[in-house]
């Protein structure tokens, strides 16, 4: 059997412009043309992860500044864990792992019959089950909360219930645009699937800046839901440009159905029990002092904006592709995919995770530290946030690898890693968090989820023969010297950073000012470095952008770059 198809035999919220050619096999003249098309594929996911994020922080910059860690907050952040649960469970599990190596199949086999049959059956099945948990979901929602947020008083449980109930129209819309997402990019159409998310940030921006003042918490519940239908709208031009036919189907003999069903009970299992991860974590804060809940939010907020510009960016692009490379038994080019996959995610995370890390507190009080958001919430904000930090790479790897098993079918390897990992998580929360409080929950989950990564490589390397291609080691020595440099650098001026930021004599544009200063200091320490240490990916990301600049100032620049 062929290493790569011997992967299919095992049982398991919210990039760059990394180098995407490196993530496309060298197949001769055919994949010319697949590197230029991941290639600009992967920008524009990439750049629209990094508007994505960026509009997300500025929706976080905008809550924060309107509740700071409040009850409200805690409330909203709450009442977000059920409609997530559904959402992520029963459509992003169907139309992820489950349904597009199937509908991607026979979209590379030109059978658009049976991917238009595909496609509306699933449309139809995930419809009926998510209006219809929705709908029990909506009557039971306080018992919910109770399981939820069993620490909140009685006023702040209500608010809850009330706002979980708005929240719930969230999965219908949420998830029909997730759907769309999945097809669209099955047939390699990026552009509007990429717009979306930035629809349904600026709606809650809108909604809290305009209409959170007079109508409180609420009117950003509703914001959310205008927002996530304008997630589902915005993808509808591209649905009806493309060659397949949509509609209303319960038929349970369409071609490729059972095979999605065979996949998605793993899948559901999975992402379940990542789900009920933090369902843990903020039932084990809701009985700890208020404004944890809302704590832990802000700090796995900003964990997201390197973790979706880097790993979720690059997976984002990768899985398609290796889906592709398994169905069609191209095992070399498979690994070579991955392997030139996992070097730009590692070469950014790194330093990214010791960054975040090192500058937790200047960060969080840069980000989110005005108006209602004063000194104590960056405090609160900023424990959980370097616990977060360090877990940084187990997050990037374990979203990337997952991936992998689902490209080759194969979901029973990360369900039971996930479950394993799911009763870890609990028990680590209920040590920790007596002594530790909100920050023994960020220990607990980043703890977890390392452990899930490792566990994933390991079951990877032995179906496969090897992740990485020789020399990985040598090169991620050098991928840590140019960090170590870097967070010296760190360590020597932080001080510095701090006492200009807290220093109320200075402005606070100035102040901002430089903090960005500094922090690009800091980046291009690390550049420098792995320039200096010869490290490929910085060549490969240079190039790339060099390359979109006017040809003559391109032809000068590309001469200074290194050469691994």
């Amino acid at each position: 059997m062929s290493q790569a198809r011997q992967l299919a035999g095992s049982s398991k919220h919210h990039g760059t412009a990394v180098d995407a050619a490196a993530l496309t096999p060298d197949t001769g003249a055919d994949a010319g043309a697949g590197h230029l098309s991941l290639a600009r594929n992967a920008i524009i996911v990439g750049l629209a992860f990094v508007l994505s994020r960026i509009l997300g922080l500025v929706r976080e910059q905008v809550l924060a500044s309107q509740f700071g860690t409040s009850r409200e907050m805690d409330a909203y952040v709450s009442a977000f864990r059920i409609p997530d649960l559904l959402f992520l469970v029963v459509i992003a599990g169907s139309f992820g792992a489950a349904f597009i190596p199937v509908f991607g199949d026979f979209v590379t086999r030109g059978d658009r019959k049976r991917a238009s049959e595909l496609a509306s059956a699933v449309l139809t099945w995930a419809g009926i089950a998510v209006v219809a948990v929705s709908l029990i979901a909506f009557v039971l929602a306080r018992p919910l909360m109770a399981v939820v947020a069993p620490g909140f008083d009685s006023e702040t449980t209500g608010l809850s219930v009330d706002l979980m109930r708005i929240l719930l129209l969230s999965p219908i819309f949420l998830g029909t645009g997730i759907a769309f997402k999945g097809i669209l990019e099955s047939q390699q159409q990026f552009t509007l699937p990429a717009l979306a998310p930035l629809i349904y940030n600026a709606a809650i921006i809108v909604g809290a800046i305009w209409f959170a003042p007079t109508y409180g918490i609420h009117a950003v519940g509703w914001a959310v839901i205008v927002g996530a239908l304008g997630h589902l709208l915005v993808q509808v031009p591209g649905i009806i440009r493309s060659d397949l036919t949509f509609r209303p189907s319960l038929s349970r003999q369409v071609d490729g159905l059972r095979e999605v069903a065979r996949l998605l009970g793993p899948r559901i299992i999975g992402l379940a029990a990542f789900q009920f991860n933090f369902i843990a974590i903020n039932a084990f804060a809701s009985t700890t002092s208020a404004e944890r809940v809302s704590a832990l939010n802000y700090a796995w907020q900003l964990l997201m904006l390197p973790h979706g510009v880097i790993a979720l960016s690059i997976s984002t692009v990768i899985f398609p592709t290796l889906a592709a490379l398994y169905g069609q038994g191209k095992d070399e080019d498979f690994r070579r995919t991955l392997d030139r996959a996992l070097r730009p995610l590692l070469f950014l995370s790194i330093p990214a995770g010791v960054g975040l890390l090192m500058l937790r507190e200047p960060l969080v009080a840069f980000i989110y530290q005005r108006g209602s958001f004063g000194s104590r919430s960056t405090e609160l904000v900023a424990t959980p946030l370097a616990w977060f930090a360090i877990g940084l790479l187990g997050y990037a790897l374990t979203e990337i690898l997952s991936r992998v098993f689902y490209a080759t079918r194969d979901t029973k390897t990360p369900v039971i890693t996930g479950v394993i990992t799911m009763i870890l998580n609990l028990l680590l929360c209920t040590l920790l968090i007596g002594s530790l409080s909100h920050g023994g929950l960020a220990i607990a989950l980043s703890a977890t989820t390392g452990a899930e990564a490792v566990i994933l490589w390991l079951f990877l390397r032995q179906r496969t023969g090897g992740v990485v291609s020789v020399g990985f080691g040598f090169w991620l020595v050098r991928v840590a010297l140019a960090t170590v440099g870097m967070a010296l650098l760190i360590w020597f001026t932080l001080d510095d950073v701090r006492i200009a930021q807290a220093d109320e004599s200075i402005s606070l544009i100035p102040r901002e000012t430089f903090f960005l200063y500094a922090l690009g200091m800091y980046v291009l320490a690390f550049i420098v470095l792995a320039w200096v240490l010869r490290i490929p990916e910085l060549e490969q990301m240079l190039r790339k952008l060099i390359g979109r600049l006017p040809v003559g100032l391109a032809n000068r620049l590309s001469v200074l770059l290194p050469r691994a």
